[in-house]
């Protein structure tokens, strides 16, 4: 550590220009992320403005046909779960049509024939539509479904949800707004204790559907249909131009030119809808290059449109937020880089104003922090035990930031990538288990490797910080050395099991 320390050093003081650039690029980099955290204050602002204004269910004066769409691919362990939940659902059966939409390629295909055909049995309309491709890949299933659904609403579930039975009967009638496009529900998490991981998971997705969608849906910004749990007006889905491929998130791309076209969204926090965690790290990784890939792609293709609309300045710049929001990956981790030289910067001296100022940015964490105390606090009851995960949820985000930045980039240059589904094995108890399944993961990317290099470099910041005193540097420097730590360890760790069970016996 002596002999590094004396290296950085040397080379510190014997070259002000990587001095300045460290100093210009690290203050950028917080600049950036103070932003993105300081709209968070903006968030918990309106929240508190706007807590308690709860929709009251209108009256269904009239029962409409409903038309239940299933986009699955290769999903043997959950599709049976699914469609015995959706033909649950309570809903007139001559006023109910289920779609599952099958582009499996494996016996996810004999799984759903056999279970369509029971359901068929007990008269209910349910048709199994198998493509032979996967062109367009879920935004292609949904848009060949729609050509024959003879539903005048659309209610869309993945396979890893379980819909309640009223799920309906709690959606539908707030169509009695004729220019009301979709209703989206909140996710519930079927196994949220199953793990660290998946805890940390539902922190974040809780904060986005009570604090993100809740808040922006009562002020009147522009919310996203969240791919499942909702449900669409047909009309409104054609008028928008139909679902598009162009992009890795079709459902954000196409709620953002429904909005534009003047139709409007419902979000209800009241109204849940359960679904599976990943309980796999790589499939989560897998999941969040998805989601951040799209919202890239997709702030691209909209955001031109959304500065050319006549929609309010307000409603512009937080949709620019909302839409661009995945741009700090990249600066996360330019500044946990960034963070390991500033500490030998600051033993040269002359660089106390900068410092100085620099303490200002910890007004962002405070926003993050009761943005996601909100969340918490307005869904669980023991939210305070929750709130302990806290810590663990942000090294987590720090940990991620490789594997995300990677997604923003690649979504910049407009890098084609195929739609990677995230595979589901039906993790619902702490005794269930994905190890033995189908669709593990096996393979490493070179990913992995750069996050345990960012490991063992901020481990070494940690070590510099503790040596030279600098203890106010020490907690950032130790939550990127966790967060890296952990999801590099991890990473491996499951491929690793995965490919050692999957040579001693057969997938299952």
């Amino acid at each position: 550590m002596i002999i590094a320390s004396m290296f950085f050093r040397q080379e510190i003081l014997h070259s002000p220009f990587f001095t300045d650039l460290v100093l210009y690029l690290y203050f950028f980099s917080l600049l950036i992320l103070f932003t993105f955290g300081a709209h968070g204050f903006v968030m918990v602002y309106h929240y508190l403005r706007t807590r308690g204004k709860d929709s009251v269910l209108p009256e269904l004066e009239h029962t409409p046909v409903v038309t239940v769409q299933l986009p699955v691919y290769n999903e043997y362990y959950v599709v049976e779960r699914l469609i015995e939940a959706v033909c649950s659902i309570e809903y007139p059966k001559d006023k109910l049509e289920i779609q599952v939409l099958d582009d499996s390629t494996d016996e996810t295909v004999d799984v759903v024939a056999k279970t369509v055909k029971h359901f068929q049995g007990l008269g209910y309309d349910i048709k199994h539509v198998h493509r032979s491709n996967r062109q367009g890949y879920k935004a292609g299933a949904l848009k060949h479904g729609l050509e024959t659904a003879r539903g005048e609403f659309i209610a869309i579930f993945d396979a890893d949800f379980v819909p309640n039975t009223t799920f309906l009967l709690n959606t539908v009638p707030y169509f009695e707004d004729e220019k009301l496009a979709l209703v989206q529900t909140r996710w519930e998490h079927l196994n949220s204790d199953y793990s660290l991981l998946t805890r940390t998971q539902a922190m974040a997705l809780d904060a986005h559907f009570v604090m993100e969608q809740g808040v922006r849906n009562k002020v009147g910004f522009f919310i996203n249909f969240n791919g499942t749990g909702g449900i669409w007006r047909k009309s409104a889905i054609i008028d928008a131009g139909n679902w598009h491929s162009d992009t890795l998130t079709e459902d954000l791309d196409l709620s953002y030119r429904a909005q534009l076209r003047g139709w409007k969204f419902k979000y209800l926090n009241d109204v849940t809808s359960p679904a599976e965690l990943p309980a796999e790290v790589n499939a989560l990784k897998s999941q969040q290059f998805r989601w951040t890939k799209g919202a890239i792609e997709t702030a691209r293709k909209i955001l031109p449109e959304v500065w050319r609309s006549n929609i309010p300045l307000r409603v512009k710049i937080h949709s620019t937020f909302h839409l661009t929001n995945n741009l700090a990956f990249p600066f996360i981790l330019l500044a946990g880089i960034l963070n390991v030289p500033l500490i030998f910067i600051k033993q040269q001296g002359g660089h106390d104003l900068y410092f100085a100022m620099m303490s200002v940015f910890v007004l962002a964490f405070i926003g993050s922090f009761m943005f996601y105390m909100f969340s918490q606090k307005a869904v669980y009851p023991d939210w305070r035990r929750r709130l302990l995960l806290f810590p663990l949820f942000m090294a987590g985000s720090m940990g991620f930031a490789v594997n995300n930045s990677r997604a923003v980039f690649e979504g910049l240059i407009k890098k084609r990538s195929e739609f990677v589904r995230t595979p589901k094995y039906k993790i619902e108890g702490k005794t269930d288990s994905w190890m033995l399944k189908k669709y593990v993961p096996v393979k490493l990317n070179w990913v992995v490797f750069v996050e345990i290099a960012l490991a063992v470099y901020c481990f070494f910041g940690v070590i510099s910080s503790l040596y030279y005193l600098e203890i106010a540097a020490v907690p950032f420097q130790l939550l990127y050395c966790m967060g890296f730590s952990f999801v590099s360890a991890l990473s491996i760790k499951h491929a690793l099991e995965a490919r050692k069970l999957r040579q001693q016996q057969p997938s299952v």
